[in-house]
């Protein structure tokens, strides 16, 4: 055959090849056309309105992200159904908000973010509602399933950095179903598909092989995909203490002369009120330690609360119940409480009732159960009786002259700007009863939580056990949907304002206006505190006094710098912001402070 035979032979080959392709598209595409067109109005026509009818379901209100192709169709539908979509400017601050959302609403929070790096981002958010158990849904983009495992752009796959991991590749994945047989389902299609496309197909797409393999490809990408569903909520199971369990607890605190109990974040979680937890520590006359999202949970100056000399009260006391609160780091791995004490433990989960008590602790009662409920039914179980008084006065004894002395160390004058203690005193003075306090720093919001007191219940949003700087951005704004009317205050150290400043912009766009009131000692003075005297140096803990207010000004807000001058009218100034506040602005305080001894001894090194 010569040249010119075999030049044309090729090109005809070429040539079929191609029109077969052509012909394949086609008929896809006509395909897919009938398949759109084949069912009512009211069907799903892509897989963003499965997952936004399955959201509204759930009574889901709220969709935090910030934007990627990879999801579009998701909050297009979402905003479709009425759902309303909050982008910011960091995918971290959206999984924030969405945590934010989940501790005040008591539903589930939502975040939807882009695939690779989009989704990379939320890590340490994704991590941080997971240590503060918060009930915290992350949807993430990702590429075709047929470029599983190629490299693609913003490719990475998904990790346990969470309870529970499902990746959907198909359309009728959106859909519920049974967790072991969709993980069992996800494994076999993973391990199949992907491997015969990557192997065998890319390098012979135009030919027949690869043409077959697109064709079944697509025909089980769209199983059942226009088949109507149910997506009404499941039953949650909460698991709850037995009437022994509650029995048993009720002999030991009416023998208890000296009781005190230790209320963490659970005590917030539903199906019981943070109203109906109040009334029943108020019934039971216990004095309590509040600490995470339980802060305000007795009011802004309840009898039974106790914010002073908790170490030494532990110590002291002859029970402790430890109500959602866990032995770790935050009782020094349960080194605090008194071998002597009886101890009763109450937590939904297994692991965090036991944490470290084959080490340091060991309780007398271990319960696997919601917090809420169970006071409930101990204090139903006590009516009549009442915690010895003299022990309760005792402890607010101590409180008041430790109370007395913080004042008075707010009253000395530093060699450099304000003293960082009279600012938060004032400022605790002006607060709203409505207000909401979001805390994102190391030692000036370490020193708020000795000073500031939350007004009522589920008005406190710090971190949680795993300390995360950053969260106040997206915890303000979280809290601003969910009480609209609240004044919400972010309590910043300069170092952490850092990490969310920019959300000043997500704040002015979405109208939802807060005060930050930021504590500018230009110095990461937690860590410098202990790294100078233990290391001798101060390396990579200096920062400047910046213009922070400046860049509130920039993103449409209005900032405000306090200085020694202006402390005679840091007052007038707080007023100020809390009225341009309630007329749409977002407000920066920023406060320069001075050098304070009052937390000496904190551990950060």
């Amino acid at each position: 055959m010569d040249t010119g035979s075999s030049l044309c032979c090729g090109l005809c080959c070429g040539l079929v090849a191609v029109v077969f392709c052509f012909v394949f598209a086609v008929y896809r595409l006509g395909l897919f056309y009938q398949l759109l067109h084949k069912t009512d109005r009211k069907s799903p026509r892509h897989g963003g309105e499965s997952v936004a009818e399955v959201l509204q379901a759930h009574g889901i209100k709220f969709v935090f992200t910030l934007v990627g192709g990879h999801i579009s169709p998701i909050l297009v539908a979402c905003e479709k159904l009425g759902i309303r979509i909050i982008d910011t400017r960091h995918e971290a601050t959206a999984v924030f908000a969405a945590d934010a959302v989940a501790r005040l609403s008591g539903t589930v929070g939502v975040a939807a973010v882009t695939a690779g790096p989009g989704l990379t981002n939320t890590v340490t958010a994704v991590k941080n509602a997971q240590m503060a158990e918060s009930p915290l849904l992350l949807i993430g983009g990702a590429a075709a399933t047929l470029l599983q495992g190629c490299e693609r752009c913003e490719g990475c796959e998904r990790r346990e950095e969470c309870k529970r991991r499902e990746e959907c590749k198909r359309r009728e994945e959106g859909e519920r179903r049974e967790e072991g047989e969709r993980r069992e389902e996800g494994e076999r299609r993973e391990e199949g598909e992907r491997c015969e496309w990557c192997k065998k197909c890319v390098r012979s797409v135009s030919g027949v092989s690869g043409v077959r393999y697109l064709n079944n490809h697509l025909t089980n990408l769209f199983a059942g995909a226009w088949e109507l569903r149910d997506a009404s909520p499941l039953p949650v199971q909460v698991p709850t203490a037995t009437g022994q369990e509650v029995q048993r607890c009720i002999e030991l605190v009416s023998r208890a002369k000296k009781p005190v109990i230790v209320l963490g974040s659970q005590a917030t979680l539903p199906p019981t009120p943070a109203t109906a937890v109040r009334k029943a520590l108020e019934t039971l006359g216990i004095p309590c330690f509040l600490g995470g999202m339980s802060r305000g949970i007795l009011g802004k100056d309840s009898p039974l609360h106790i914010r002073q000399n908790r170490s030494d009260t532990l110590k002291k006391a002859d029970l402790v119940l430890l109500a959602g609160t866990v032995c770790d780091f935050r009782l020094s791995y349960g080194r605090v409480l008194n071998r002597r004490s009886k101890i009763i433990a109450v937590n939904r989960d297994r692991t965090q009732l036991l944490k470290n008590s084959d080490l340091f602790w060991k309780p007398t009662v271990a319960i696997q159960g919601a917090v809420g409920s169970f006071l409930l039914q101990l204090s139903e179980g006590l009516v009549g009786h009442r915690c010895p008084e003299e022990w309760v006065q005792s402890l607010k004894a101590q409180d008041s002259v430790k109370e007395k002395a913080n004042r008075e160390k707010a009253n000395e004058k530093l060699e450099r700007h304000l003293n960082p203690l009279s600012v938060l005193h004032r400022v605790d003075e002006l607060l709203a009863e409505d207000s909401i306090i979001v805390a994102d720093g190391g030692d000036f919001v370490g020193s708020a939580a000795y000073i500031m007191r939350p007004r009522g219940p589920l008005c406190w949003l710090d971190p949680g056990a795993f300390g995360t700087l950053g969260v106040g951005g997206g915890f303000a704004l979280g809290a601003k949907l969910c009480r609209p009317d609240s004044e919400v205050w972010i309590v910043y150290g300069d170092g952490s304002l850092g990490y969310s400043v920019a959300e000043f912009d997500t704040f002015q766009r979405h109208k939802t206006p807060v005060i930050a009131l930021v504590g500018n000692d230009a110095c990461w003075s937690q860590i410098s505190r202990e790294q100078v005297p233990l290391l001798g140096s101060n390396v990579a803990c200096s920062l400047e006094f910046t213009d922070y207010h400046t860049v509130a000004d920039g993103f449409g807000g209005k900032g405000y710098l306090i200085g020694r001058d202006d402390e005679s009218r840091l007052e007038a100034v707080v007023k100020e912001a809390q009225r341009r506040c309630k007329e749409g602005k977002a407000v920066l305080l920023n406060v320069l402070i001075g050098k304070s001894n009052f937390r000496d001894g904190s551990i950060s090194v």
